[in-house]
């Protein structure tokens, strides 16, 4: 047991006091839920005195919540500490969490107080509060900017009346990971007492820092953490749960330490915190971000398809996903399109196979990301049997406007011979068939027309099917894929056009 690190979550306090993070008592119950199955040790349920609904909240997390300590937040103040033990009794294990700042600054310009009659509050508040629970967690809130001497005076004397945990929070993410390791191993040298109790460490952002903090806090003798699901918390916010925990399982040879939290339920607590808050996870978050388990570069891919460990240190189903994802994009590489065409059944010769990248590159360099149904569309289109091109487009501009009468100009190639013409129409897609009529001296009729997005998003591809019928009744259809659906729409036709076409050839032979 001396080498595990002890995770107490803070989400439902600390990050619940981010701007615009507040749950309501209910959504706090369903994030408590989740937390339970993340097997977190302690769970700081919310600051009872803020108000009744957070009252409330931290109750009917005590009532329901198992397996777990419950605590709550309380000044120095015995009123504060009357709350918190009158929501938090109702668990099984509970905890009265205390603080007081014992920074120069804080004391003299917040609390207006003498670190005399700071240390003296701080004394009677552990005192109070371990009369009623077994359980009682001290802060020297700004710790990390403290006179040492003080705090090793501060913790000796509350851990005296009763503190079992003595936290030393690095309040306003000021420390740097060496200065802030140095803390932790000089308050185990210089607090007689300190062996009595748990040293915490409870670390904010505000300089990118907090992981790193909590992490050589650890190797330098703290065995308790404080740290939120994807980090949320006051300002920059706290440090990360996920990322604590991962880097300890990951870096076992660095740290040689061991959590209890249960790491597969870690996205699905990082959804629902984000959910719930109402924010986004960025893309580029470690361990839980879209693309922390997303490869799209063309040797990251192939080091991945042959060997997971090239390019990932963790596994994504240890975090509770089903599997990495290659995203396929401008620097994707054959052998990624490869294995997702055969991911969705279609397997390739090479010529074909080459055909189909080609076509794949020509949409990445207009999209960011290319989807199943993209795909779909370009082997459909270019791998089901081939019309030869009598018309071949090389060119259109297109005039409208909700006071413009619509024009189309087209140039098409035959026998590689340009020819040109322009038409007016009902609208830029009728100008442009018109036209492409007047070049070709077909008789044609258009029977039926639609467009349709493939995917979501400004930069979907547009699927455009026309058909179109000869003098005699015969039906011919076209379709093309475009992320301009002008483009697709033209292309739909001409294809339908030169079905038309190879139709009569065969019927003349």
């Amino acid at each position: 047991m001396e080498n595990k690190v002890i995770i107490f979550d803070t989400t439902l306090r600390d990050g619940e006091q981010c701007p615009g993070a507040s749950l309501n008592t209910y959504e706090k119950l369903e994030v408590a839920k989740q937390l339970e199955k993340l097997n977190v040790d302690i769970m700081e349920a919310g600051f009872p005195i803020a108000s009744p609904g957070d009252f409330e909240g931290v109750k009917l997390i005590a009532q329901t919540i198992k397996g777990c300590t419950i605590a709550g937040l309380a000044r120095a103040v015995k009123k504060d500490i009357e709350q918190v033990w009158e929501a938090v009794k109702y668990s099984e294990r509970p905890r009265i969490h205390t603080f007081i700042a014992t920074s120069s600054i804080h004391m003299q310009y917040k609390l207006q107080l003498s670190p005399e009659q700071v240390l003296e509050q701080a004394v009677e508040a552990v005192k109070y509060a371990r009369k009623l629970c077994s359980e009682v967690e001290f802060s020297a809130e700004d710790a990390s900017r403290s006179d040492k001497e003080f705090l090793y005076r501060i913790f000796e004397e509350v851990i005296k009346a009763g503190a079992t945990i003595i936290n030393v929070p690095d309040t306003v993410g000021y420390a740097q990971p060496e200065e802030f390791g140095r803390l932790i191993k000089d308050i185990r040298k210089n607090v007689p007492n300190i062996e009595k109790a748990v040293i915490s460490v409870h670390c904010h952002n505000d300089l990118g820092l907090a992981v790193a903090n909590s992490l050589e806090a650890i190797r330098s003798g703290a065995t308790q953490v404080e740290c939120t699901v994807n980090g949320i918390g006051e300002r920059a916010g706290n440090a990360s749960l996920e990322e604590i925990v991962m880097a300890l399982q990951t870096r076992k040879d660095i740290y040689n330490k061991w959590t209890q939290i249960n790491s597969t339920q870690i996205c699905p607590s990082s959804k629902l915190v984000s959910k719930l808050t109402s924010f986004v996870i960025q893309p580029n978050k470690a361990v839980v971000g879209k693309n922390a388990f997303a490869h799209e570069a063309g040797i990251h891919q192939a080091g991945i398809l042959k060997e997971r460990t090239t390019y990932e240190i963790m596994t994504p189903q240890s975090v509770g996903l089903e599997s990495n994802s290659l995203v396929l994009g401008k620097h994707s590489g054959r052998n990624a399109l490869k294995k997702r065409l055969e991911e969705m059944g279609h397997t390739l010769d090479q010529e074909k196979l080459n055909e189909v990248f080609e076509k794949f590159k020509e949409l990445a360099d207009k999209k960011k990301e290319i989807f199943i149904e993209d795909l779909e569309a370009i082997v459909s289109e270019e791998i089901i049997a081939k019309i030869p091109e009598t018309f071949k487009l090389e060119y259109f501009h297109l005039n409208t406007g909700n006071r413009t009468l619509p024009t189309a100009t087209v140039r098409l190639l035959f026998n590689n011979e340009p020819l040109e013409d322009a038409a007016c129409g009902d609208g830029p897609v009728d100008a442009s068939f018109k036209a492409i009529d007047r070049i070709t001296k077909l008789k044609i009729k258009l029977t039926d027309y639609n467009v349709r997005a493939l995917t979501g998003g400004k930069d979907a591809q547009g699927e455009a099917s026309v058909k179109i019928s000869d003098e005699k009744g015969n039906i011919f259809t076209g379709r093309s894929i475009s992320t301009d659906t002008l483009e697709a729409s033209i292309r739909a036709y001409l294809k339908a056009v030169n079905r038309l076409i190879f139709h009569l050839s065969l019927a003349t032979n």
